[in-house]
């Protein structure tokens, strides 16, 4: 198996400015089976280096999820500039970046994970770069499409440990706020936004565009928003 995989690595080629290049290192970029293989490399160093580095470096606790990993330490036995150096030892084309919190503050994922002096505060972080567009109720996606999104912002709110009597209830207005930007109707005897409901009317009268056998077309709504969206690393 081992012999077949490096075969089909060894075939990764791609073109650019007219030529035809091989690929030396890494995984084939667009590859169904890059992501599978790449956490299985991951998993690999883990196991033969995790219990070592955790040990040396007193690291109390260590998550990852993808390329993003959040450790967890005291600052009285483990300094972070050593831990950094270490891991950028583990394979000579990883390199490992550091951030550290910022008044007892740090972004992971889509969480902002606040410490204080006997608890974890967290709350939903969002990228400056972010807008409240969502597929606009107006338009004519089927509804299970539109509501998609509500639905998502509603489970994360319901399952996400979220400091109820602060972050919680902030998160709720800004739910509400994007539903209401976004022409959604707001439901107020239910828990959850209904997954059916059906789109407003298509224009009807003079007003309507039609085609040429007279029937009405259907509309979407326009939004002068953009949406921007980048990643970064976190270790």
């Amino acid at each position: 198996m081992l012999s077949w995989y490096d075969t089909i690595t060894k075939q990764n080629y791609f073109s650019s400015k007219n030529k035809t290049l091989i690929q030396h290192d890494g995984l084939a970029r667009g590859a169904p089976t890059s992501g599978i293989k790449a956490e299985f490399f991951l998993h690999n160093l883990e196991d033969a280096h995790h219990t070592h580095l955790s040990n040396k470096h007193k690291i109390v606790s260590y998550f990852r999820y993808v390329d993003d990993i959040l450790i967890i330490y005291d600052a009285n036995y483990t300094d972070i500039d050593n831990t950094q150096t270490d891991f950028n030892t583990l394979h000579p084309i990883m390199k490992f970046t550091a951030e550290t919190e910022t008044n007892n503050k740090l972004n992971f994922l889509d969480v902002t994970i606040q410490r204080t002096h006997t608890n974890w505060k967290i709350s939903i972080y969002r990228k400056t770069s972010f807008t409240d567009t969502i597929i606009p109720y107006s338009s004519n996606h089927p509804a299970q499409h539109k509501y998609a999104a509500i639905r998502f912002l509603h489970n994360r709110l319901n399952t996400y440990h979220l400091h109820k009597n602060e972050y919680k209830e902030e998160e709720k207005k800004t739910i509400r706020d994007i539903m209401l930007n976004n022409g959604f109707p707001i439901p107020t005897h239910t828990r959850h936004p209904p997954s059916d409901t059906p789109p407003p009317a298509p224009l009807t009268g003079k007003l309507a565009p039609t085609h040429k056998n007279g029937h009405p077309l259907q509309t979407s709504a326009k939004r002068p928003h953009i949406s921007l969206t980048y990643s970064r690393r976190l270790t």
